[in-house]
Parts: structure tokens; sequence; C-alpha cells
């Protein structure tokens, strides 16, 4: 039980500002000057005070400082914003919080690294993506291995026991070999979690222009898509100073040996890209997937209260003007939108099955009133008939479905059989 009978909360941050863009990156980012950063804290601090009254009822477990680059945030601001939360919000007890902040090696320093500890960040989240100095540049990254090394020896040493770091796979003129090499030298380090996605490349970005679509490792490939593909690459005049992408089969070869060797190494997967050492899955992410609520404040933060979900305004000036208006329906609140009961269950299903865990048949019942086998009869039955799904029981005789190996691999497929 939470304190006073409250209900649980997660509590999301977006910073929208980083050094230079990444060439694949196509988040609600961009560089920017101290002035502007000083000004979007303001309006920051501001948003929190007017909407934390809408979560007199809830307790907050958890806090994700997102991006862009949080670490950019001088010592000074990212103290301010968590005083602010603990002045404004209830929160868990200490030891049950979970505070992340996603930290980019080349803006790490000691400094700042003991002040956040001091701060209450408990959780850092480094994103190193390639252990290979050439990979990094061509992803457009500002730091190289050894600078990343330097910034996670430093955070261990300022206290910090629970660290993430972001990996990435399919770059451009990366092999199986040197991708295998990144993982080796990651788990070598013993970080607690480690996050492994695979390159996805977005509209409006330079990969973009230079290498069309992409298509997360893993996921299934008609053969219209693969001929497509190749007829668009073919289009396209990489720059000189561009290498190729992965073969599929290179990509789907890193896919399947990231599991097996992280599984040897002691981390368990415990969603589609995540894996963790015991007791260290990430919080905070697992309350998106199980549809905890949350609240997200910057710019562009997405938030979902009591079935009612919402995205923040992508439009700097209109935020910094109108962040601190109180109430359920200032400017800033864009697409806000009552989810329907029917949304309410396909969300339980699509995000709840990214679990390797699954979802449960008896928290489904007691959401709903109603089984999880009758109303999604037809897909499920389809899904264990092609062996991407199974039905499993813990101990306690508690009913879960969960996507197989093979029904992870096609996860995108899989998962939108939930969608009516």
């Amino acid at each position: 039980m939470l304190p006073g009978g409250k209900k649980p909360l997660g509590i999301y941050l977006h910073i929208p500002f980083c050094i230079r863009k990444c060439l694949y990156c196509d988040f609600l980012s961009a560089p920017s000057d101290e002035a502007a950063r000083e000004a979007y804290v303001k309006a920051l601090l501001s948003e929190i005070d007017a909407q934390a009254p809408l979560y007199s009822d809830f307790c907050a477990q958890t806090v994700f400082f997102g991006g862009g680059t949080p670490s950019l945030l001088t010592e000074r601001q990212t103290a301010a914003i968590l005083e602010r939360l603990y002045q404004r919000f209830s929160f868990a007890p200490e030891a049950e919080r979970e505070i992340t902040l996603e930290a980019n090696p080349g803006t790490l320093t000691r400094e700042k690294l003991r002040a956040w500890k001091q701060a209450g960040v408990n959780r850092l989240s480094i994103g190193l993506q390639s252990a290979h100095d050439e990979e990094l540049k061509a992803l457009g990254r500002i730091h190289t291995w050894k600078e990343f090394l330097a910034g996670y020896e430093a955070a261990r040493q300022a206290g910090f026991s629970d660290l993430n770091v972001d990996l990435m796979s399919a770059l451009p003129g990366q092999n199986v070999e040197t991708w295998m090499d990144t993982l080796k030298k990651t788990a070598d380090l013993e970080p607690e979690h480690i996050s492994a996605y695979s390159l996805i490349i977005e509209e409006g970005t330079p990969f973009y222009d230079w290498y069309g679509t992409g298509e997360e490792a893993g996921a299934e490939r008609t053969e219209q898509d693969t001929e497509t593909g190749a007829a668009e690459a073919e289009s396209r005049l990489l720059p000189p100073d561009r290498k190729p992408l992965p073969t599929e089969e290179e990509d789907r070869l890193m896919y399947e040996r990231t599991g097996e060797f992280l599984k040897e190494r002691g981390y368990e997967r415990y969603e589609i890209s995540n894996y963790a050492r015991p007791g260290h899955a990430c919080r905070h992410n697992l309350a998106y997937w199980e549809r905890t609520d949350y609240a997200g404040f910057g710019l562009g933060a997405a938030s979902l209260r009591e079935n009612v979900r919402w995205s923040n305004t992508s439009d700097m000036a209109e935020y910094l003007a109108h962040a601190g208006e109180p109430g359920e329906n200032t400017v800033i609140k864009k697409e806000r939108t009552r989810l329907t009961r029917q949304e309410q269950m396909e969300e339980f299903m699509f995000l709840g099955l990214r679990k390797t865990q699954g979802v449960s048949a008896e928290v489904f019942r007691g959401l709903f009133g109603e089984e999880l086998e009758k109303v999604y009869a037809q897909p499920a039955e389809q899904l264990i008939r092609e062996g991407l799904l199974v039905r499993c029981r813990k101990e306690d005789g508690e009913l879960f479905f969960r996507l197989t190996d093979r029904g992870i691999d096609v996860s995108n497929r899989a998962l939108a059989m939930f969608l009516f």
C-alpha cells in the first residue's frame, strides 16, 4: 500500500537540448545556448507548480529525465527541478524511489555526478551506442569509447550502483564481429542494465536522406518489402564518407546473438530490447508497459492520468508562454483523449506483451470484468497455433499469455493482432 492509500505515479521530464543533433535522431531536441536552457527550466518549474494539484491523490515512485541530453543542464538546474518535485508531489520513501537521468558520455563531469547523487538521482542511463569510434562518428555522436569509459568509471566512483548502458546495432559499417565486440566490452564493465536497440531510420533525418526507410532488427519482412527496400537503396547515392548498412542477414544475426550472449553473462531479458541483472529492471519503463499513470512535464512530454492521454505542445514559444497555466485544459496540452474501454484493453495487450513475462489474465479480469481468452480468442488462438504466443502459469496458478522467442522476433505483427 502506498502512503495514504494514494495511487502510483511516474514522472517524466523532457529536456529538449543537445550539443549536436545525431544524424539518426528524430527526437524532439536541438542545440541551444545557456540562456535558452535557463528560460526553459524556469518554464518547466512553472509547469510543475501549475499541474501538481491535479496529482494530489498520487504518490510518485519514479522520475525520469529524458531528452535530448538532460546531462547538459547545470548541477543547479537539475537540483532545482528535483527540489520542486519534492515540494509539490508526494513521494514514496527514498529507499523505494527510482530517479533516472539520461546522460551523454561527452557531457559527464565528476562535479555533475556528485551533485546529481546528492540531489537524489540514483540511476544513470548512459548513451554509449558503440564501443567503436568509427561507428560513433558515423552516427554523429560527440563522444569516444575512451570518454565513455572515463565517465562510466567516474559514475561508479561517485557512488552510482544502478547504471544502464544504451547500445545500438545495425549501424553503418557495422558487422556481427564489431557488434559482438561492443556487447562484450560493455558486459565486461558489469552495468546493472543494458538496453540494446536496433537502428531505426526515421523520416526527417540525414540517415533517411542517405539510406531510405529502415526497419527494426528482428521485424518480419515480406518479399515485397525486401524488393522495395533494395530498389530504394539503389536509387540513392551515399556520400563518399558514408558506409552502407549491414545486410538483412547480418542484422538478424546481431539480433539473435544479443539475447544469447547477454543471457550467458547474467542479464535477463525482461522486455523486447531491455536486459537487466536480477532486481535492476527499469521500474519507470515497466510502469509505461503496465499502464501506470504518469505525468509528463516539458516540451512534447506525454501524460496518462486516469485513462486520459495528452501530449504537451512541441512549439517552444507556445510552451514558454503558457507552461505556468493551471488546470486540465491549458494551451500547452494537445491531443487530449479519454481512452475508451476498448482502447484500454488494446493498450493492456500490446504494451504488456512487450514484457517477456507477458500479460496476466487475472489482472485483465480485475480491470475489465471480462475473460482475456474470450475477448481476444481469435488473435490469441491464431498466434498460439503459429507458435508466437503461449499460455503459461506461475507457481501460484496465475495464468499469463506471453510471446515466444519467435513471437518477439516478429513482435510488430504479433502485437498488431490485438488492435481491433
